[in-house]
């Protein structure tokens, strides 16, 4: 099993660009960030751009296909752009007046605002305007995991038909972020990267999605997006940027699990902590 693992997880990671085994590196050191939390597992991805270098912990669960619960929400946002369902993020989609656990999803809201606060019936309504063929169209498309969505058309990345991995996740942000993405439009993608921007600072930006599903007697939870590191730097004179500034991107993805009904911690919070203490030991070392 682990020799059938080494050679998938070098085609999946490089999309057949790079296989030098010296470009992926492996990070045991990194358990202690899920295991600080009581969380058994869980396992990253993290694209270095500039060097081309995958950085990872956890092997095989990376390249294990999950719901992707609300992290779904970005591809669903670019079908709507793209196919007009919303004309842009201010597309507003008047609450159904059905009171719900989470109080910020009970009014009328818009698409920026839906992603934000990753409203679900918001997306329910987007997907059902889209429709099961468009749908289908744009997941065969983009080759987005397994492509399957021939459950409910409002349910079928809640419902574990839809499953996609870690490395998948990091494949499908990068091409976002160089407006790679097939079949989409400079425009969609861009909206949608604005829309993933939720910690802008002097010395970085961080874009994500999170994303909380249920599988059995598990909860599975997501943080996937990209990050930029902003660097200024003394370029030299005959450099074509004047701005001495630079500008280094990585793309990352992450889950883990804990058991259905564990309340002990605030693991929506957790994930991010722990996108930040990689984050901040990945700038140090690299």
């Amino acid at each position: 099993m682990q020799k059938l693992l080494i050679p998938a997880l070098m085609s999946a990671l490089f999309f057949a660009s790079c296989t030098e085994e010296s470009r992926i590196k492996d990070h045991p050191g990194w358990s202690s960030y899920f295991e600080s939390y009581g969380i058994k597992d869980g396992c990253v991805m993290l694209r270095d751009q500039t060097h081309e270098i995958i950085h990872y912990y956890n092997k095989e669960r990376c390249l294990q296909p999950f719901t992707p619960a609300s992290t779904f929400k970005i591809m669903n946002s670019l079908i709507a752009l793209e196919t007009g369902v919303a004309l842009d993020e201010q597309l507003v989609i008047p609450w159904d007046g059905v009171v719900r656990d989470i109080p910020e999803w009970n009014r009328d809201m818009d698409m920026r605002e839906a992603f934000r606060v990753s409203n679900v019936p918001y997306y329910q309504e987007i997907a059902r305007r889209i429709g099961p063929e468009r749908m289908q169209q744009y997941l065969d498309t983009v080759e987005y995991g397994n492509r399957e969505s021939k459950s409910r058309i409002d349910s079928f990345w809640l419902d574990n038909s839809l499953k996609i991995s870690a490395d998948e996740q990091v494949g499908f942000v990068k091409r976002l972020y160089f407006n790679e993405l097939k079949g989409f439009s400079e425009r969609s993608q861009r909206i949608v990267r604005s829309m993933m921007l939720r910690e802008d600072s002097v010395s970085h930006k961080i874009y994500y999605k999170t994303g909380w599903g249920r599988a059995g007697d598990k909860q599975i939870l997501w943080i996937v997006g990209f990050a930029e590191q902003i660097m200024e730097v003394q370029e030299h004179k005959n450099s074509m940027n004047k701005s001495g500034v630079r500008i280094i991107p990585c793309f990352f993805a992450l889950n883990f699990e804990v058991p259905e009904g564990d309340h002990s911690q605030d693991w929506g919070a957790v994930r991010i902590e722990i996108l930040h203490k990689l984050l901040k030991d990945f700038w140090t070392v690299r």
